[in-house]
């Protein structure tokens, strides 16, 4: 079994374009977005020694473009802007839904309670139901008057 040969042309068109992409602030690989050797290998898709191997001439003009740059992208600036936004979003829905669930276990109990309270109620109407109406006491009927 042979080895494939390497194409060092497509690799350093490989790492040109991961280094234009993260300059731009639009990475396709990169998590972070952060304009370092390690985003840029990570963007390229390439292994390390690959890239430090024989292109190390790249990651070194990467490095001085971005001292020139001397910042964060504008792209990448605005998504992490965003992503705080949202991490700020996502405590404070976290926070509601732990209120609601405080609530929702208040009502259950609530409910529960109120439940065995009518339960206990219907079972003392039926008890009492059940009562045996004693005959009401027999009265004398008055006797009709007598004419005399």
């Amino acid at each position: 079994m042979t080895r494939q040969r390497r194409d060092r042309e497509a690799e350093g068109k490989a790492i040109r374009a991961a280094a234009a992409r993260l300059l731009a602030g639009t990475p396709l690989r990169s998590t972070s977005g952060k304009l370092t050797g390690t985003e840029l290998i990570t963007e390229s898709g390439l292994r390390r020694d690959v890239v430090y191997g024989d292109h190390k001439h790249l990651v070194e003009e990467f490095q001085a473009q971005v001292k020139a740059q001397s910042s964060t992208p504008e792209a990448m600036q605005k998504v992490t802007d965003q992503n705080a936004a949202l991490k700020e979003e996502l405590a404070a829905t976290k926070e509601s839904l732990a209120a609601e669930r405080e609530r929702n276990a208040a009502l259950v109990r609530i409910t529960t309670e109120l439940s065995l309270e009518l339960e206990q109620t219907r079972a003392e109407l039926a008890s009492a139901q059940q009562v045996s109406l004693l005959p009401a006491p027999r009265t004398p009927r008055p006797r009709p008057r007598r004419r005399r």
